[in-house]
């Protein structure tokens, strides 16, 4: 997709990711020759994109424009919002504006991928004011499950476009730094154009509880726990590490972070003052086997259930420096994302098969995002002219359309977008505008991008039904075989109990081959097609499997 195909004389607002998913929330505002990029992150791979790692943006509009991007605001440090910022500054350096442990965080990410010396990195709080090209950005302080996050103001040639990032309204947060309540309502007085804002919690009535309420419950269950206690939570949620930790010095326990994502971010938080450790309370692995067990806190990662994280290697003793013991009590201070319900049951019920007590569920965890009349409130505080709900399934983001009615939006200023979807804003009016490139780009290992669809397909197929090699050795002068058929099967049957059906597969082969040479077929990829049509064939009458056929044809 090409600049010229954009409106130059409208100011443009469209998602590269974020809408209609939860992550990879990548959101561009753009008027004539500058652009503005905010957030940059990844989501994780759906069950069916077998082997993938992760998932980001597709950036090609980006790329297509990089003379114009004037830089990356960044609204707090989750994955879903700084994910893919190493594998985006690789291919467009441009200026990234963020506070200061969501800076931290990101280091952190651009030290691992070799980028940190050539980044143009920029700190920011919600004092700060930025010019990027016809734009200017300011800042106010918002509440989420991790410190410093921020929501964005964006003064255009058009008027005002807020970006919430993610919010709630948490009265009595842990680190005391409550929402900019009075900052966004000067915000709403001035007039806003466009507002984009959160709609995880869309569906959800009434408020989001404080995390504080965590905290109490995290300490009733201290005081109720006589042996040793596992707490996995998110590594980012700071707050709750926080509170686990001064629940540890009240009863007076030490404490040992496991996890390589928990490990990173307790560090960086200690060294730049978010989260306050009494002097020696934290103890390497090593030594908790040394202490009583009532003495003893493990705070892990693995709250998802996922299967290489520390609390599931622990559940299967698979982990290097602890186990989980019976009598050990388990805090899983978090709720399963949409889609990791079944790995979070199967850690679940390791644990408890070991012997553990395992305490799971709303009353140890809330939410970091705003539930429906917090969403009203900041419909309320902002009074948007227009409204485009983002971050958000697309279940989601219509309801969040319902909630803004509700606040006195009209219906037709309302927009609902998908990915690459754009609404233009000229003279006040806004409307549909052309759809730009957008999609998905797979991570493998060390590979980006260059598994695709087909190669997914493939992997599929391998999945299912499995794979057979077939190799022929053809005389160039007469056309004759002069070695195999043979035949490899891998995740199909297993040979040495199916030697009847794959001998006819070989006679079936041979069979074939000698026809097509009768006939004068000679191309490969007709002797392949063939073969791969009649055995195909004469396998799924026999097994009503279809595995792949790989045919391989040598001439001698």
């Amino acid at each position: 997709m090409n600049l010229s195909k954009l409106n130059q004389k409208a100011l443009s607002i469209f998602a590269l990711g974020g809408v209609g998913e939860i992550g990879k929330n990548m959101y561009v505002v753009q008027y004539a020759d500058d652009i503005v990029v905010i957030d940059a992150g990844l989501k994780f791979p759906e069950e069916e994109m077998l082997g993938i790692d992760i998932v980001i943006p597709d950036i090609t509009y980006l790329q297509e424009n990089r003379e114009k991007v004037r830089g990356i605001l960044i609204t707090h440090g989750h994955e879903d919002h700084i994910g893919a910022l190493s594998y985006v500054l690789r291919h467009i350096n441009v200026p990234v504006y963020a506070t200061k442990l969501t800076l931290g965080l990101i280091e952190v990410k651009l030290k691992e991928a070799g980028l940190l010396g050539s980044a143009k990195l920029h700190l920011i709080d919600n004092r700060s004011e930025v010019k990027l090209g016809c734009f200017t950005a300011t800042f106010f302080k918002t509440n989420h499950s991790i410190p410093d996050s921020v929501g964005i103001c964006l003064d255009t040639p058009e008027g005002y476009v807020v970006h919430t990032g993610d919010f709630k309204f948490d009265h009595t947060p842990v680190n005391n730094q409550v929402a900019d309540l009075a900052k966004m309502a000067q915000i709403g007085e001035r007039g806003v154009l466009a507002l984009l804002s959160d709609s995880t919690n869309a569906e959800r009535p009434g408020f989001t509880g404080s995390e504080r309420e965590v905290g109490e419950a995290i300490k009733e269950q201290f005081h109720k726990c006589k042996g040793r206690i596992v707490v996995a939570t998110f590594a980012s949620n700071i707050h709750r590490i926080q509170q686990v930790i001064d629940a540890a010095a009240l009863y007076d326990r030490k404490v040992t972070v496991i996890g390589r994502s928990m490990v990173n971010v307790v560090n960086i938080a200690m060294d730049l003052g978010y989260l306050s450790v009494p002097e020696g309370m934290l103890v390497e692995p090593e030594e908790i086997n040394k202490l009583p067990a009532e003495k003893v806190v493990i705070l892990s990662t693995g709250s998802q259930g996922e299967p290489m994280s520390a609390l599931t290697r622990m559940a299967r003793s698979a982990h290097r420096k602890a186990d989980i013991l019976p009598g050990d009590t388990v805090l899983i201070a978090a709720t399963p994302i949409p889609g990791n319900e079944k790995y979070v049951a199967r850690t679940v019920d390791q644990l408890y098969r070991i012997g553990a007590d395992v305490i799971y569920g709303n009353h140890i965890h809330v939410s970091g995002h705003g539930s429906a009349e917090e969403l009203k409130l900041m419909l309320n505080l902002m009074k948007p002219k227009y409204f485009i709900p983002i971050h958000g399934e697309f279940r989601m983001l219509r309801q969040h359309a319902i909630l803004a009615e509700q606040c006195g939006v009209r219906p037709e200023n309302i927009f609902l977008l998908d990915n690459g979807d754009t609404v233009e804003i000229s003279g006040g009016k806004a409307r549909y505008g052309p759809k730009v490139q957008a999609g998905i780009v797979l991570i493998d290992g060390l590979g980006v991008g260059d598994v695709g669809n087909i190669v997914l397909r493939d992997r599929k197929l391998l999945s299912q039904d499995g794979i057979l090699v077939v190799v022929v050795t053809l005389s160039k002068q007469n056309g004759t075989i002069l070695s195999g058929p043979d035949i490899i099967s891998r995740g199909f049957v297993y040979v040495r109990e199916s030697e009847a059906l794959l001998e006819e597969a070989n006679r079936i082969v041979s069979q074939t081959l000698n026809r097509c040479m009768e006939e004068n077929v000679n191309e490969w990829s007709s002797l392949k097609t063939n073969v791969r049509d009649s055995l195909g064939r004469y396998l799924y009458e026999q097994t009503r499997r279809r595995p792949m056929i790989l045919p391989i044809i040598m001439e001698v």
